[in-house]
């Protein structure tokens, strides 16, 4: 199996190994999202990852590939119903959005558990009956928390586990990619550059290529991102011991407990932006600093002094972060650095 004709383990599904993440176009206008999205299809990406929960996504895909073959592209949408009716409104709403008579990979978004026949939810046989019905052609399920993931990667349920996988990963992570492989479930490797706290896209390219059975999407904002994503399908990055060694010394720069941003904690009542503020430490040393250090996000740093320890955050992580305490560090770090008192370190790119 090569590089350009990846077959996703648990599917028919022949497609490039750089997916294009659409959770990112829903801040572009329809007329820039579409353009951005014929050029990847132009440009060798064949496998398309959107949500309902991503606003107008599905929609702008809809729009990009109008009347094109349906058989020069692949979509994985997902859905975030907790029960049957809902589940039916938002595929029809999909299917309606994406222009499509089928999604080849249907999702249960960010699952709280490993749904299965007869659990009470009603949801698995959903999935079995858009599948009798031509509506989907695999079943398949996103999770963050690692014990849901690890039972889906028992296989023999969905056709394909989504789940956050970067150079960052645990050694727990790379053990749930070989049970993957082991079982024959595909592996989708979303937040490869973990929430944008990774800046080296051939650092993190390389690394996920190392693994023959992953499938990273890479979101994508703006055309300059696509281009670079583009070039490694012709060029791909070696995984080479400088690269190795880049990483090494880049994850030093981490906690054992550090916020991905996926935003799941939100909203907070106290309109403290959490999924920022809680990681504003590493922020400030992986973007340009003049950016996260200007007054708006001094003042939005101010607000997390308000935090009411209510425990809602806590309770919707997907990661079970202790969040208020994240966000006193992130805190009383950045103040420190805008106060001089502390000298950034920004790791090598």
């Amino acid at each position: 199996m090569g590089y350009k004709d990846f077959r996703l383990d648990g599917t028919d599904i022949v497609t490039v190994k750089n997916a294009f993440g659409a959770l990112p176009i829903q801040r572009r206008s329809k007329a820039d999202a579409v353009k951005i999205l014929r050029r990847a299809l132009d440009g060798g990406m064949t496998y398309f990852d959107t949500a309902r929960a991503y606003s107008d996504s599905e929609e702008k895909i809809g729009e990009a590939f109008s009347g094109v073959p349906r058989d020069r592209y692949y979509i994985a949408s997902k859905t975030h119903a907790t029960d049957p009716k809902t589940f039916w409104e938002e595929l029809h709403t999909s299917l309606k959005n994406l222009r499509v008579d089928y999604i080849d990979v249907y999702q249960l978004h960010c699952a709280d558990k490993c749904y299965k026949e007869g659990d009470g939810s009603g949801l698995y046989e959903c999935l079995n009956e858009a599948q009798k019905q031509g509506k989907i052609r695999y079943k398949s399920i996103t999770a963050h928390k690692i014990g849901v993931a690890e039972e889906v990667a028992e296989g023999g349920l969905y056709a394909t586990l989504q789940f956050p996988f970067s150079y960052l990963a645990t050694e727990r992570d790379i053990a749930l990619v070989e049970k993957c492989k082991q079982n024959g479930v595909g592996f989708i490797a979303m937040k490869g550059l973990s929430g944008g706290l990774i800046t080296n896209s051939k650092a993190a390219f390389a690394f996920i290529n190392k693994f023959d059975n992953v499938l990273p999407i890479w979101g994508v904002q703006k055309e300059e991102e696509l281009e670079e994503w583009l070039s490694y399908i012709n060029d791909p990055p070696a995984f080479t011991g400088e690269i190795a060694a880049f990483i090494e010394n880049d994850k030093l720069g981490f906690a054992k407990d550090f916020c991905r941003g996926c935003g799941y904690c939100m909203p907070c009542p106290q309109g403290i932006i959490i999924n920022q503020c809680t990681r504003m430490s590493q922020m400030v040393r992986r973007a340009p600093s003049e950016d996260w250090l200007s007054e708006y996000w001094q003042n939005e740093m101010k607000k997390t002094e308000t935090c009411l320890n209510c425990g809602r955050c806590r309770s919707k992580c997907p990661y079970e972060l202790n969040i208020p305490e994240l966000l006193k560090k992130n805190h009383d770090d950045f103040f420190s650095i805008l106060r001089g008192e502390t000298k950034i370190y920004r790791p090598q790119r």
